[in-house]
């Protein structure tokens, strides 16, 4: 499964449990969590994932780190990184040379081991030292050798992070990592349009178009017209067409399948937005907004927050939408308790105190009307 989604989005809200647990619980079930800690940050022989920039901040198979190395290189130069971080690669080189050689000498260090992490800004002003650390990172000259308990950033040398194999993987041409990678996007999404595409990896339409229309002159890609979508479609030519789509799963604000939000509302008909940066007042449907896949289309949309201290997952808000079949409250309320399980909490609870399936059937009715 990690081969098949290739990256699991990295975000550091835990109102629920972190968003990179969530893809592989919506598609396996209740898996143990800590065989994706071990993959992504255990030891050296059990790792199976690296850290960096691929959709936003990324947990990624080995096999992808050669095919962004462009990126890593192009980051170097202070090319496609933030504003902040440019100077490290030109006039304040030095200071991003003299921190490369004390991660050399002193072996594995997080920011705050150095100085502190917060700048003028608050928890979104990083301090000089982070921001000279994230440099060096986005240009892969150091990684993510581990995450704490506060899940800060323990960086070291790329040499002594990555498998031997790894770094001794020839680096591909930028052309043919951005093929590579707009394929591993096609797997991924089955169908897509380019922009969907090209949104998977966060590459320029000029780094992806040239690509995708090679992809199709090698039969890898086969241009298609979805009903009801204005932009031209690309089917993958491994994808399978299914009889039917059964199941239920409930899913990450930053799922593969929905993170790009115009392809949700093409595929689903729904316009979802994650609401967290939101005035409380303002919010239509919640703070940690998981929508509930069933059957094919989504049929609710729930709050969710782990209340660890008491072992509840509370719903605090739950909305069926219109067309939802008559047996998703029994289903989804089946699906929390799967996932009040897997995240360790002893029973599901309504915050509001009114039942879940009379939450559901409310919010059902009136959206019908």
């Amino acid at each position: 499964m990690l081969d098949r989604v290739a990256l699991h989005q990295i975000d550091s809200v835990n109102v629920l449990v972190r968003a990179h647990y969530l893809p592989l619980f919506s598609r396996l079930g209740a898996y143990p969590r800590d065989l994706l800690d071990q993959a992504a940050w255990g030891a050296k022989s059990k790792r199976r994932l690296f850290e960096y920039w691929a959709h936003e901040a990324s947990l990624l198979p080995w096999d992808l780190q050669p095919l962004l190395r462009w990126r890593m290189e192009r980051a170097a130069r202070g090319t496609g990184i933030w504003a902040n971080l440019k100077p490290f690669a030109s006039d304040r080189a030095p200071e991003a040379a003299a921190m490369f050689s004390r991660i050399a000498a002193d072996g594995p260090l997080a920011a705050s081991d150095i100085a502190e992490t917060r700048g003028p800004g608050g928890w979104w002003g990083w301090s000089e030292t982070k921001r000279v650390l994230e440099y060096l990172f986005w240009s892969g000259r150091i990684m993510t050798q581990t995450r704490r308990s506060s899940f800060e950033r323990v960086y070291d040398l790329s040499e002594r992070v990555l498998p031997a194999a790894v770094r001794d993987t020839p680096t591909p041409q930028e052309a043919e990592a951005h093929r590579d990678l707009i394929e591993r996007s096609a797997r991924a999404l089955g169908i897509a349009t380019a922009t969907d595409l090209r949104d998977y990896f966060r590459l320029k339409p000029e780094d992806a178009h040239p690509r995708i229309a090679e992809l199709v002159e090698a039969g890898r890609l086969q241009p298609v017209r979805v009903r009801g979508w204005t932009q031209p479609a690309y089917l993958h030519a491994d994808a399978r067409k299914p009889r039917r789509s059964a199941g239920q799963a409930l899913l990450a604000p930053f799922d593969p399948l929905i993170w790009e939000r115009s392809r949700a509302e093409r595929l689903f008909g729904i316009r979802y937005r994650i609401e967290i940066y939101v005035p409380a007042e303002k919010r239509i449907h919640g703070y940690y907004v998981l929508p509930f896949l069933l059957d094919g289309q989504i049929a609710a949309r729930v709050d969710l927050k782990a209340d660890r201290q008491t072992g509840r997952l509370l719903v605090q808000s739950a909305h069926g939408e219109a067309t939802a079949p008559s047996d998703m409250p029994e289903r989804l309320s089946s699906e929390l308790a799967v996932t009040a399980q897997w995240l360790g909490l002893e029973r599901v609870e309504s915050a509001s105190g009114v039942p879940i399936a009379d939450l559901l059937r409310r919010s059902r009715a009136a959206a019908a009307d």
